[in-house]
């Protein structure tokens, strides 16, 4: 894998091939503009919060039309609304996002990735209060009769990951060596196209997958892996006066019911019964 350091030394040109290609689009925000600036917040783009994330995430993130939804966006929106400004998604590529480059260009003001917070990641970013507990899936062609990564690895299966991700460090970390894919979709289509015969990506994402019937007439969840992962959402360094606004948000959000409707909406279970 490429390091963080490689990372950032070539942010400039990864974030002009990306800033060309850019998907953006507005979520909705009906709150009086102007509390942004009153709270001393400076966007670098006034009356928007700027998103940097990686699509498609679903769903965390995702097109539908033309707009970008997912549990992410409502999260992010919810300190939209409480600074006044409209939130506008910006499409990046994600080792961009969690090494800091894009944030430190500013590209964004906010990065909502479905990104874990990890000791690594806190080195480049400044991370909001946790508001996903995340955890670990395999997802197989039917028939290989593998249960877990220990049975992956005693069958000789081929293992897929998403590159630049906590499911690739933690396969890595149990022995493996996966064959890399740049993004979910990707990887996706590797175990498909019988690139893999197993991939390790986030449950919530492959419980999606597994919605429809194509997919599920011909994979299936083997195991979850209980990681202890917690996303984040990511900031500048020094960013204390907005990571504020959203931590406060986050935490009024999961007292007043406010998040489990939107955990409801976007994954059909409430906290806690995911991985039910």
């Amino acid at each position: 894998m490429t390091s963080i350091g490689a990372l950032a030394v070539s942010a400039a040109f990864l974030l002009s091939a990306c800033g060309g290609g850019s998907d953006t689009s507005a979520t909705s925000s009906s709150a009086p503009a102007g509390s942004a600036s009153a709270s001393g917040i400076k966007l670098i783009h006034p009356g928007k919060l700027t998103t940097c994330t990686n699509l498609p995430y679903e769903p965390f993130q995702f097109k539908e039309g033309d707009k970008t939804v997912g549990f992410d966006v409502d999260i992010v929106d919810l300190a939209a609304k409480k600074l006044g400004v409209t939130q506008e998604i910006v499409d990046i590529d994600f080792a961009v996002i969690k090494s800091g480059a894009a944030l430190n260009a500013g590209k964004c003001d906010v990065a909502a990735a479905g990104m874990t917070i990890t000791p690594e990641r806190q080195k480049n970013l400044l991370f909001s209060d946790p508001y996903f507990d995340a955890t670990q899936a395999l997802l197989a062609k039917k028939g290989t009769g593998a249960k877990s990564l220990d049975d992956v690895k005693a069958k000789g299966l081929k293992l897929g990951a998403q590159a630049s991700t906590t499911g690739l460090d933690y396969v890595k970390g149990k022995g493996l060596n996966p064959t890399e894919f740049a993004d979910s979709p990707k990887e996706l289509l590797g175990l498909q196209s019988g690139q893999a015969d197993v991939i390790v990506q986030d449950l919530p994402v492959v419980l999606t997958w597994l919605k429809k019937p194509e997919i599920a007439s011909k994979f299936e969840l083997i195991a979850s892996l209980d990681t202890g992962e917690q996303y984040g959402i990511g900031l500048k360094k020094g960013n204390d006066a907005l990571v504020k606004v959203l931590n406060e948000e986050i935490a009024k959000a999961k007292t007043d019911g406010t998040y489990e409707q939107i955990y409801v909406k976007w994954f059909g279970k409430k906290p806690g019964e995911l991985g039910t």
